[in-house]
This record gives structure tokens, sequence and C-alpha cells, in this order.
């Protein structure tokens, strides 16, 4: 099954984003021991279209608690980023 998750950074949370961010890369890029696929994945961003104001992942996974977990072992939850974390289902339509 495939799920959105939607994590929108506390207020002035970039400092602390951007000193956790070469971790965050180095768990994301190396799931293989995860049952979790990420399927895309990226920042979510200001309207200025570069600063980085949150996250955004689509993933398929066999169910929610697998994607609960992924999210709670990113090194961005360890380091308390996040403001929200949204983990919705998707459908996928097109594309």
């Amino acid at each position: 099954m495939l799920f959105a998750i939607h994590a929108v950074d506390k207020p002035d949370a970039l400092p602390v984003r951007l000193a956790n961010y070469d971790a965050h890369k180095a768990y994301l890029g190396d799931t293989a021991r995860l049952p979790v696929t990420i399927v895309m994945s990226g920042p979510l961003v200001s309207d200025d279209g570069s600063t980085m104001i949150g996250s955004l992942f689509l993933v398929e996974a066999p169910g929610r608690a697998e994607v609960e977990a992924f999210n709670r072992a990113d090194p961005f939850a360890a380091a308390g980023i996040w403001d929200k974390v949204t983990i919705t289902g998707f459908l996928r339509r097109q594309g």
C-alpha cells in the first residue's frame, strides 16, 4: 500500500534541519533493512522556492505501523524538527 507522509517543520527549525541533514540523507539512502520502500521524497519549500520548511514522502509499505516506525526512526524526528506529521494512505491514479 502507498502512504503519503507530510511533515511540517517547527518555526525556526531550519538550523536544526541543516545540522541533521547528512544523517537524514544517510538514513533514507539505506532502507533495504526496512519494510518500507521510498517511491519519492523531498523537502517542502516556502514560496521563495528554496527555503526548506518540511518533508514529503511517498512510500510503499505493508501497513501504517511500518510507516509510523519508519518515520519515528528518521533523524529529523529524533531531532524534533517536525511540528506536525500526517500519514495518509494514498491510491495512485496517474503517474
